[in-house]
């Protein structure tokens, strides 16, 4: 039996399995028996999809769309799978993001120049490419209907400038991918989520992501769902924490800025520091080396992330 989380308006929640359990949720809106998925996670998280539509008593041809909040691939990876699954869905994504969509050999390159060829594939499987004329350009604004519920598209960049985020009429509440940060649901105490900003891979920019999670907070939601992971309340509050923490993050690099080869090193350990503080103020109750452990893939990318952010603006300088 898949994980699956049931909420309000029709929106469930597939825990993906994408790496662990608890890391990557993919999100199923359902109207009047259709169906929008928002993220992919990977390949192999396909038969979790097709058995949460099946406890839901729907078919594969009840998809209408597949929502890409952007094209990582912890986001996307799954996207051509799930495409060629669902014979009546089309893909939204952002324009920036699109032809990574349609052909996928660039995106695939980087990422195993990364984990390596042999890891890349063990994470992802082979992306499979989206027909073009089955795609859909989502530039800010860009509108859709679920049956009669529409959808709308924002263009939130920070964390990736090829970010959206979907907002859903009939819930009020938005589906924001990676930009409204990572709140794991270990973390959380009675109930109370902690949320901490993620600066990966190359294109964290912190100005605009302050912007974007302010847009976000306009529209005053109930709730939001993450892709890591799912529903979370108490929006302003954590609005706030991200602000802060994003604050804190530039403030670390910028002093490790004249580091030299020891600076992603040095940003790391920032980190962790950064991460104690906050298991004090938030009151975490799991052990530190089972928070560390939940927060050690994305600490150590978004140590990469600030290592590249302060060497670009250097390089500008």
């Amino acid at each position: 039996m898949v994980d699956l989380l049931r909420y309000e308006h029709g929106i469930h929640a597939v825990d993906a399995g994408y790496l662990r359990p608890g890391l990557a949720a993919i999100h199923l809106i359902v109207e009047n028996g259709r169906v929008a998925v928002v993220d992919t996670a990977s390949n192999a998280c396909l038969p979790r999809v097709l058995d949460a539509l099946r406890t839901l008593e729907l078919m594969p041809a009840s998809v209408d769309y597949v929502v890409l909040t952007h094209v990582h691939l912890d986001h996307a990876g799954g996207a051509g799978a799930m495409m060629a699954a669902f014979p009546n869905a089309r893909l939204v994504v952002h324009p920036r993001g699109l032809r990574h969509m349609a052909d996928p050999t660039k995106l695939f390159a980087a990422v195993q120049a990364v984990y390596g060829v042999e890891e890349a594939h063990r994470m992802y499987g082979e992306l499979v490419p989206v027909p073009i004329e089955r795609i859909l350009s989502a530039d800010d604004g860009f509108q859709f209907e679920l049956a009669g519920r529409t959808l709308t598209c924002l263009d939130t960049p920070g964390h990736a400038r090829h970010h959206l985020s979907l907002l859903d009429s009939r819930s009020g509440c938005l589906f924001t991918g990676d930009i409204f940060g990572l709140s794991f649901r270990e973390l959380d105490v009675d109930g109370r989520p902690s949320v901490i900003p993620t600066s990966t891979p190359t294109q964290f920019e912190p100005e605009v992501m302050h912007a974007s999670v302010n847009r976000i907070v306009g529209h005053q939601p109930d709730a939001l769902y993450l892709t890591h992971f799912s529903r979370v309340e108490d929006v302003p509050r954590l609005a706030g924490d991200l602000h802060r923490l994003i604050d804190a993050y530039v403030d670390l690099a910028e002093r490790e800025r004249h580091s030299g080869p020891e600076r992603e090193t040095r940003i790391l350990a920032g980190l962790w520091a950064l991460m104690e503080a906050e298991a004090e103020r938030q009151g975490w109750r799991l052990p530190a080396e089972q928070w560390r452990e939940v927060l050690r893939l994305d600490i150590e990318l978004n140590a990469q992330g600030l290592d590249y952010w302060v060497g670009q603006d250097a390089a500008r300088a």
